[in-house]
């Protein structure tokens, strides 16, 4: 051996485990992402599998192709990436564009999980932390429970819940370390004015819609640096694949 070295075009590392150490962080956001439900009462938990899944392929192709050097996993990694950005910017359009249609849906969305509260633990759970987190109670009301076949206030109604609402509408007394789950019994039955006092009466849509006013600004920014991390590393992918074909066009 002569003792001399080619020098040619290198595989950058520092961009190569940058990428690595990008989709690290992706694949942690993305576990965080479960709190959403579909239409009809569906389980949550379908829904953590489909992200759970969306969040294994990425981060498999991402941090595979940027430490094998592998450019059919990068770009598939970059490709993936760009249509997930693409249907965020898609949605955003459409949702403000179309916000009344989505208003209804959310409406439609929370009066159909309602009707199936009793029915699935991982969708109950998921109603009352709605309600205790926005502080509300049905979708426009209180009177939207009369959808439950446990909480309507009809005559045949034999349950004990008939005219009440879930524990999770009650106004929180923050003295009480235990909470009780019997707080929202008989609720609907008394005046509007003594309504007030035990149960939020307010619906969860306008308080949603409240919630967004008030934090137009972060909301918008947590979207606005999403996006440009995205964009960031599709970048970032693109430059390690152009980088690992100039060296094997060298071999």
């Amino acid at each position: 051996m002569s003792g001399k070295h080619y020098k040619g075009p290198e595989v950058s590392c520092c961009i190569k485990y940058f990428i690595f150490g990008f989709n690290v962080i992706f694949w942690g956001v993305l576990s965080n992402i479960s709190s959403i439900t579909d239409l009809g009462g569906f389980d949550p938990v379908w829904l953590f599998v489909v992200v759970g899944g969306v969040m294994f392929i990425l981060g498999f192709a991402g941090c595979i192709g940027a430490l094998r050097e592998n450019t059919f996993l990068l770009k598939f990694f970059s490709v993936f990436l760009g249509i997930i950005f693409f249907l965020e910017l898609t949605a955003g359009v459409l949702a403000f564009v179309f916000k009344d249609w989505i208003k209804d849906q959310l409406y439609f969305f929370i009066n159909n999980n309602i009707r199936a509260y009793r029915d699935d633990i991982d969708l109950q759970n998921l109603i009352d932390f709605t309600q205790e987190y926005w502080q509300c109670c049905g979708a426009f009301g209180a009177d939207d429970w009369n959808l439950n076949i446990y909480f309507n206030c009809t005559d045949s109604n034999a349950s004990r819940e008939r005219c009440g609402v879930p524990f999770s509408c009650c106004t929180k007394d923050p003295a009480e370390d235990v909470i009780n789950t019997q707080c929202g019994y008989d609720a609907r039955q008394k005046p509007e004015v003594d309504q007030q006092i035990v149960i939020y009466t307010k619906g969860c849509v306008p308080q949603f819609e409240k919630w967004l006013q008030d934090n137009l600004t972060i909301v918008a920014g947590i979207f606005i640096g999403i996006a440009l991390l995205q964009i960031f590393g599709i970048c970032l992918a693109q430059n390690l694949v152009s980088d690992i074909e100039a060296v094997r066009a060298t071999w």
